[in-house]
């Protein structure tokens, strides 16, 4: 049994258990959706065709992983203007995998619940957290030093674990790209010279 289903403004041709890339939907990995845009539905020579949709049919799939998918460069000129932007963009994306193709109104089985001693560690874990991220701080230079950098910044670095002028130092260009896209920076760790200060003001705290 095969079926064609609408999502985030594509059309894709699904059996059980195919793998899809499709436009992000809420939820995280495990999580149980359902696709009710289904515009056709085969099973052997008998099909059906919606419409739009067909009645009482829906694709049920659970959720693999959420991704972001390759960068793409967005340039724009106008001639004669001296006009020229130029941005990157990642695409949220949604895995799936395809559980069941469900007609006649049939419900999707709900997502099988997760075992108690994970839930217990990730609650762990996050309570764990505030504490490594203080201790993280407390022996952490003082990173509002650099030019543009204020508190609220200086939480994300740590977050992050940039916590000393001396690892800012050593970024290469991956690295200065890698915190461009995380801090939403667009170029403003070349511009701010960032590296450069870091140097200096590494240098300052070893004398």
């Amino acid at each position: 049994m095969y079926a064609v289903v609408k999502t985030g403004g594509k059309q894709y041709r699904v059996s059980k258990d195919d793998i899809l890339r499709v436009e992000r939907l809420p939820g995280e990995a495990g999580d149980v959706v359902t696709l009710d845009d289904v515009l056709m539905v085969g099973d052997g020579g008998d099909v059906t065709v919606g419409a739009p949709k067909v009645d009482g049919a829906a694709v049920a799939a659970e959720i693999v992983e959420q991704m972001r998918d390759k960068k793409i460069i967005v340039f724009k000129k106008r001639r004669r203007q001296n006009y020229r932007r130029k941005k990157g963009h990642r695409q949220h994306l949604t895995v799936l995998k395809v559980t069941e193709i469900l007609t006649g109104g049939a419900k999707a089985k709900p997502a099988a619940k997760k075992a108690a001693p994970k839930t217990e560690k990730k609650a762990a874990e996050k309570k764990a957290a505030p504490k490594a991220e203080a201790k993280a701080a407390a022996g952490a230079d003082d990173l509002k030093l650099l030019s543009g950098v204020g508190p609220v910044l200086e939480k994300k670095l740590i977050e992050a674990g940039v916590t000393s002028f001396a690892q800012i130092a050593v970024w290469g260009p991956k690295d200065i790209e890698e915190f461009d896209e995380k801090l939403s920076f667009k170029g403003r760790i070349e511009r701010e010279g960032w590296v450069e200060q870091a140097k200096e003001l590494a240098k300052g705290g070893k004398e």
